[in-house]
């Protein structure tokens, strides 16, 4: 064999290696933008969060400390034990 002979592999070969690399590139490519959305949903949801926040201190202004059926829209009222209604032993 001589010294500058270019050696190479199959067709065939060549060809797997070529699709195997494309196709990480591919899912490589596809996570990269499933993180993206992750990042963008986690922060719909921490807005959401903040209004729920928002609109559970505006209806405990209103309406005091209650629990809501969120099915009927009715609610009771929670109790809130005082200091001073703490018996001590």
């Amino acid at each position: 064999m001589e010294k500058n002979q270019v050696k190479k592999i199959s067709e065939k070969q060549l060809e797997t290696i070529t699709n195997q690399q494309t196709q990480l590139a591919e899912m490589l490519k596809n996570m990269g933008a499933l993180e993206v959305q992750k990042h963008n949903l986690a922060q719909q949801v921490k807005d959401l969060a903040d209004a729920i926040e928002e609109t559970k201190v505006e209806l405990e202004k209103e309406y005091g400390a209650i629990n809501i059926d969120l099915k009927t829209g009715e609610y009771t009222d929670i109790e809130v034990e005082k200091d001073s209604d703490k018996v001590e032993k």
